[in-house]
């Protein structure tokens, strides 16, 4: 009897144990030599042999991919998400402000949704923002006449989140003139013919001013284009900032361009920008950012050495180089206190052929465009970059490898005036005349 309740028992717990794995388990592997318990799916990737598969997942927690013909892992952060910062300009009219920007530009895991502008009247801030869609424009009234009033345009992504900012430009809101002022160049032209027109007229003269600001590379050379003519060149203070003012200037649209040229000739990628000018007010540009020189110190590299990037910003600026490949690759540096950068770059995942570089900056907020791209190639041997030979010509006072208006301008301030430098002085008599000025149209490149 006893022999036999042991044999029931023993029977139900040998079923038991049989039963218990189908309720217990959710997914079940097996074959005829192993068993694989898994209570979770997931087929985010997998592994395979030829007796078993096992499912995994690989998520990512920024932007980055995980992609090669054997394996490769670029951690996101390396991707350094850009978004170029505008340029916006304010102009001022009776009891408001006419604000303009540039767009945005952004990649690597952010995108421009919308735009909204800053009003305060104080410098700095803070601000109270109001929406402008994907406008590149708009006004901001119900201002007070001689006060001055600080504007900046904040860039936002598709979820309304703040992605850039613009630097600060301001404007002061100006009444307009007495109505029988305005009213007396109409009526003293009526009786000929072509009266009426006199606002027009005056305008026409040139009596507005645009004023330029924003960051280059300590004590280099900056030139404002208007309509693709040099308009002024000025030099950049050792923090990098600069200002350029353009007086008499008639109403209408113009486009400006403006570029920057660094300690060794190497000239940045050109920025241009349509600003329109109102008559007899001034309107201030903000928020120029000139983007990074680039050189390399080989036109061709021995792959597997090392890439000298060099090239300068402003100081104490992040800048991000990019080499352009089947893959792009990505490093970030920060200039020096003289704006110079420089980054080694190893040239080992580079295929054979040809390549190119490029960089770009960003400083308290602000990022620059991107540089021009510079080619190379990666060979079996390393062949050094040619060095640029800044030619100087005979009255090329602003040393621009030009002899133009610029330069006529700067002699013809020192024109029989006692003491001149002796880069005005082109005969070295100690004396600015007409010898001088005839020396220089030998030259003259316009």
């Amino acid at each position: 009897m006893r022999q036999h309740s042991f044999l029931i028992l023993f029977l139900f717990f040998a079923a038991a144990i049989l039963i218990l794995p189908s309720f217990v388990f959710a997914t079940d592997f097996s074959s005829d030599s192993f068993k694989v318990r898994d209570p979770v799916m997931n087929s985010g990737s997998y592994g395979t042999s030829e007796s078993f598969k096992l499912f995994g997942s690989i998520t990512e927690i920024a932007v980055g991919t995980s992609t090669s013909l054997s394996f490769g892992d670029n951690a996101g952060f390396l991707y350094f998400p850009f978004v170029t910062t505008p340029v916006i300009s304010a102009t001022a009219g009776n009891a408001q402000a006419s604000l303009s920007w540039t767009s945005a530009s952004a990649g690597l895991g952010w995108s421009v949704g919308s735009y909204s502008w800053g009003k305060s009247t104080t410098s700095g801030g803070p601000y109270s923002y109001t929406s402008a869609s994907s406008n590149l424009s708009a006004t901001a009234s119900s201002l007070t006449n001689g006060t001055t009033y600080y504007f900046v345009v904040r860039v936002l992504d598709a979820f309304g989140t703040s992605i850039a900012t613009s630097t600060q430009t301001s404007a002061t809101p100006v009444a307009p003139p007495a109505e029988e002022e305005e009213e007396e160049p109409a009526s003293s032209g009526g009786g000929g013919g072509g009266g009426g027109g006199g606002g027009i007229i005056t305008s026409s003269f040139g009596n507005s001013t645009v004023i330029f600001s924003g960051r280059a590379y300590p004590k280099s050379t900056v030139t404002l284009l208007k309509d693709a003519q040099v308009a002024a060149s000025t030099i950049a203070g050792p923090d990098s900032n600069f200002t350029i003012t353009l007086n008499n200037l008639s109403a209408g649209n113009f486009i400006f361009s403006v570029y920057g040229e660094d300690k060794d000739g190497n000239r940045s990628s050109t920025f241009s920008f349509t600003v329109s000018v109102t008559a007899s007010v001034t309107t201030n540009v903000g928020g120029i950012f000139i983007a990074p020189t680039i050189s390399l110190d080989k036109s061709m590299v021995k792959r597997g050495d090392n890439l000298v990037v060099f090239g300068q910003s402003a100081p104490a600026a992040d800048v991000l180089i990019t080499i352009n490949s089947d893959e792009e690759f990505y490093g970030k540096v920060k200039s020096d206190s003289g704006g110079v950068y420089l980054y080694n770059f190893d040239t080992t995942p580079l295929d054979f052929g040809s390549h190119n570089a490029k960089s770009k900056a960003s400083l308290a907020g602000a990022i620059s465009s991107f540089s021009q791209a510079i080619m190379f190639n990666v060979g079996t041997q390393n062949v050094a970059y040619p060095k640029i030979t800044k030619k100087i010509l005979k009255g090329d006072v602003n040393i621009d490898s030009k002899v133009n208006l610029i330069d006529f301008s700067i002699v013809a301030y020192w024109y029989n005036r006692a003491n001149p430098p002796a880069k005005v002085d082109l005969n070295g008599d100690g004396k600015v005349n007409l010898i001088d000025f005839s020396i220089m149209a030998y030259y003259w490149t316009g």
